[in-house]
């Protein structure tokens, strides 16, 4: 599925199932929230911390999808076509970064 599509996806969802959006601060709380659960898992996981025992079922990929989750209903509230901002991004980074990470001695 493609970031416009998944858009849709959201907006019908919430038209359907949600009352509406929460607004744009409770979202942005929201993500925040969401974020700080995914940083948690991987600190745990993949970095030093201990993994607690009552973390190890936890999903990284559920916690992402709700990152993303988050993120669409933001964009639809805002007006913002993700797919567009993603696309012109993508071609921002290619132009500037691709010799700068290539000629990176920390990345060999």
């Amino acid at each position: 599925m493609d970031i416009k599509n998944a858009q849709l996806e959201v907006d019908n969802w919430i038209q359907n199932h949600g009352v509406r959006y929460f607004n744009e601060l409770t979202n942005m709380a929201q993500l925040t929230e969401e974020v700080g659960e995914v940083a948690r898992i991987i600190a745990r996981r993949y970095g030093e911390q201990s993994e607690k025992e009552s973390d190890k079922n936890k999903d990284l990929g559920e916690e992402l999808a709700d990152v993303v989750f988050v993120v669409l209903c933001l964009a639809n509230q805002t007006g913002i076509d993700l797919q567009a901002a993603f696309d012109k991004k993508m071609d921002v980074k290619t132009n500037r970064d691709h010799d700068r990470h290539h000629n990176n001695e920390k990345l060999k």
